[in-house]
């Protein structure tokens, strides 16, 4: 079964500084429909003006995974971590038993636009932690590039869930094809660009459900970045 889920569809929040727009319900925006998928619990497309920001705030319990489309996020947190992120890179903040973060947009001149994921962790109380690493585009480029799983990997950050992530960058004649596994779920959201996926054309903030389905093809991109969630049933 595959279930299309339109990028006018998703929660919308413009607070000037921020726009916002929410596939699963946050903050105001509240769909008993659209609560989670699986262990995906928010999967926020975020555009944030220069100069402006998230104050710090507290998180507990959750996986929060940053994945910058363009501009530069600078993250600092009361575990005396922070760094500016940028284009590629994919930072993991283990919230566990309580941390407190702020995001700012690390330029006065120009937005920062990036994805804010979060994923229920396997079990509470765990130690907060924090990871980063960069995956260049020429890795991701025509096919789908690991960049969070369970167990990590090179240059791939762990999650601590039964979850893969991947993200994949798609242009012309590129394509990929792959087998999806009986007993898993995927979400699979458009980033940026349009692509046609198992035949349906998608564009910019455009997601499709897939339960069951025994194929992914990726194909006709035109400047197409997307990201695939691989999820327990």
């Amino acid at each position: 079964m595959i279930t299309l889920r339109p990028a006018a569809d998703r929660g919308h929040a413009d607070h000037g500084w921020l726009n916002s727009w929410h596939s699963f319900s946050f903050a105001e925006y509240q769909d008993p429909e659209h609560v989670r998928f699986g262990t995906l619990r928010v999967l926020n497309d975020d555009t944030v003006a220069a100069k402006g920001g998230f104050a710090p705030h507290p998180h507990r319990d959750m996986e929060i995974i940053s994945y910058v489309l363009s501009g530069g996020l600078q993250h600092k947190d009361s575990m005396g971590t922070g760094s500016v992120i940028r284009r590629g890179d994919v930072q993991r903040m283990s919230a566990g038993t309580g941390v407190v973060h702020s995001e700012f947009n690390a330029s006065d001149k120009e937005p920062v636009h990036f994805l804010q994921i979060w994923i229920f962790p396997e079990r509470s109380g765990l130690q907060p932690g924090y990871e980063q690493v960069s995956v260049p585009d020429s890795e991701k480029r025509g096919r789908l590039r690991v960049i969070a799983a369970r167990n990590g990997g090179d240059n791939v950050v762990t999650v601590h869930q039964d979850v893969v992530i991947a993200a994949g960058l798609f242009d012309g004649d590129e394509q990929e094809t792959r087998a999806l596994q009986t007993g898993r779920q995927y979400y699979l959201h458009v980033a940026d660009g349009a692509i046609t996926v198992n035949g349906q054309r998608l564009q910019a903030g455009d997601a499709l459900k897939l339960i069951e389905e025994k194929q992914l093809r990726l194909e006709q991109g035109q400047a197409a970045e997307v990201l695939l969630f691989d999820l327990a049933a």
